[in-house]
């Protein structure tokens, strides 16, 4: 069995027009992957006990919630769509965050976050994580993102990326996305420094252009490409959007297109990059390809954004066609 950890935080979700009727759901950018990451290799592999989870895939949560009753709702939630939640920690003093997302005319999103004394922003200084530290070293990836360390106190991440260099010395694949979120970072400087050390660290880069551009100023996705494979990255993936992702490998080859069909009425893009990273993850931990994993995190993705929220119902992925 392949065991991957997803590193991160889940927060409260309320969708919805401002001072309108709001729903209310939950998602965070690994979680999303997490969720999205189970789902499509049960579709996959229809053989999978309750069509939930590919029972050669393991997929751990790693983040903290309160003992509140939302936070007891959520951790339920997470079992049902057959994640493993050993490596959740309860904080007894500290809630979820919470978010609201704003929908414009044409599916694009604005965000309005509720976050600074969230459980998962102090998870790293639980008296348990150190536990959770070392029993890492017994998985064969650990998947994180830019928003996992983001949220952190800045010693905190420090000492988070410490451990994902231990993990990768002993041989733990690092996958990382770097979806970068302006408004969670003190400064750009700050934030080049966390990623440089992070980057170092990584063997899978799961990267969006547009956030690439917008902190390194990369002027095209093969700036990006050549930059990552510089700090040691091996495998690069560049997400294009409706274009769909550029992917190279080292020793550098000649990068790969990998197209989409575009989704003429987008409904909600909230999830796109997490759906692309869930549906990814799962190809390629089942032995897929790195170009066949591009295509089925594509594939997801483009079902995804049609519907509203984060997370979409199960019913919907169920329809995923590889």
């Amino acid at each position: 069995m392949t065991h991957i950890a997803i590193i991160g935080e889940c927060m409260i979700e309320l969708n919805g027009a401002p001072f309108g009727n709001m729903h209310q759901s939950y998602g965070g950018d690994t979680l999303n992957a997490a969720i999205y990451l189970n789902r499509s290799a049960a579709v996959s592999n229809p053989m999978s006990s309750n069509n939930t989870a590919n029972p050669a895939i393991r997929t751990s949560y790693v983040s903290a919630l309160g003992s509140d009753a939302i936070s007891q709702e959520m951790l339920n939630r997470w079992q049902d769509e057959g994640l493993s939640t050993e490596f959740v920690l309860i904080d007894e003093q500290r809630s979820p965050g919470l978010y609201l997302i704003q929908l414009d005319d044409v599916g694009e999103r604005t965000f309005l976050y509720w976050r600074n004394d969230s459980a998962a922003r102090y998870m790293v200084q639980h008296p348990d994580f150190d536990k959770i530290a070392n029993q890492l070293r017994d998985v064969d990836m650990v998947f994180l993102s830019g928003i996992s360390l983001a949220i952190l106190p800045h010693s905190d991440q420090l000492k988070l990326l410490t451990i994902i260099e231990g993990l990768r010395e002993r041989g733990v694949t690092i996958a990382f996305d770097s979806n970068y979120r302006p408004k969670l970072w003190s400064s750009e400087a700050a934030t080049k420094e966390c990623y440089l050390l992070g980057y170092k660290t990584t063997d899978i880069a799961l990267v969006t252009f547009d956030d690439e551009q917008l902190l390194w100023s990369d002027q095209t996705p093969q700036d990006t490409i050549t930059r990552l494979h510089a700090l040691g990255v091996k495998t690069v993936v560049v997400k294009l959007g409706a274009e769909g992702c550029l992917i190279s490998e080292s020793p550098v080859n000649e990068p790969v297109k990998i197209t989409t069909t575009p989704v003429e009425n987008v409904v909600d893009s909230t999830s796109a990059g997490d759906s692309f990273n869930g549906g990814f993850l799962s190809c390629y931990l089942a032995g897929g390809s790195i170009e066949e994993a591009c295509h089925q995190g594509n594939a997801l993705a483009r079902l995804v954004i049609q519907h509203h929220g984060a997370i979409i119902p199960k019913s919907i992925t169920d329809t995923l066609s590889n």
